[in-house]
């Protein structure tokens, strides 16, 4: 466990290699990362950032992970998109943006990197409330998205609205409870659109207080129950930044779940996989 687990939020990074827009919003864009070596071309990782869908937190913060995993050979794209506490940001830009990003990025990626990125749906790796939105994503347009990596995600809008996660955070995403907006919640919320299509890995640490381990769970379980394959990874002694901070006793792990991903695609040669 890192000294100080929130150090990764503000940990320089190299800069990335380019940056792309999917849209006309200054939040509709997205960093990319050439990946190390000169292997063949490889699926695009999607890093979906989290910080509660709040403006104050964007993409710089998970600059050292992309930069972690463009050295392990991946494609890499940051994605940005409108977050609450701006006037445009919220229900229903914050959603729509990053569904419409993530269907557009793997043409503007290989565009930007040419020979480097794999014609086939993009990989999304999701923290905390970007772990919401990649759900999300993979449930409404699961023919966009190759496989999801889930880490620590905020996967059920209405149990986090009950235990009023970063005092209102959901409120403010959707414009409501679920006895208000009960039809947002019914498009947002993943616990509403299982079960996945898509291949999807959930990893959560027993020692999150941002986002308890009991919503990954109670996910899971909806998931399975409703017929689904997704698959847990329970990490003990594990909170909630260490998912996203190379060095970390976590990093392993997700680079693992990673990898089972990428080998899982369609056309994919294991040999090509993360080192």
């Amino acid at each position: 466990m890192l000294s100080d687990p929130r150090e990764v939020l503000t940990r320089p990074s190299p800069p990335p290699d380019a940056t792309v827009s999917y849209g006309d919003h200054p939040d509709q864009c997205a960093d990319l990362r050439l990946p190390a070596g000169d292997g063949p071309p490889r699926p695009l990782v999607v890093v979906v950032h989290g910080g509660f869908w709040r403006a104050e937190y964007d993409r710089t913060h998970t600059g050292p992970m992309a930069a972690a995993l463009a050295a392990l050979g991946h494609p890499v794209a940051q994605i940005e998109y409108r977050r609450t506490g701006r006037p445009d940001g919220g229900w229903p830009h914050t959603l729509t943006d990053v569904r419409a990003g993530i269907a557009a990025l793997p043409e503007l990626a290989a565009a930007a990197l040419p020979g480097r990125v794999a014609p086939v749906p993009p990989i999304l790796v999701g923290h905390s409330a970007g772990g919401h939105l990649a759900l999300y994503v993979a449930a409404h347009a699961p023919e966009t998205v190759g496989g999801v990596l889930a880490l620590a995600p905020v996967a059920d809008l209405a149990q986090a609205y009950r235990l009023d996660l970063d005092g209102g955070a959901v409120a403010a995403l959707l414009g409501g409870g679920p006895d208000d907006v009960p039809d947002r919640y019914a498009t947002a919320d993943p616990s509403k659109l299982v079960p996945m299509r898509t291949r999807t890995v959930v990893i959560h640490g027993d020692q999150d207080v941002q986002v308890p381990i009991a919503i990954s769970r109670s996910w899971i379980a909806a998931d399975q129950a409703a017929g689904g394959s997704a698959t847990l990874i329970e990490l003990s002694k594990c909170e909630h930044f260490g998912l996203i901070a190379p060095g970390s006793t976590a990093w392993p792990r997700v680079v693992e779940a990673l990898r089972s991903l990428h080998d899982d695609l369609p056309g994919i040669d294991a040999a090509s996989s993360t080192r």
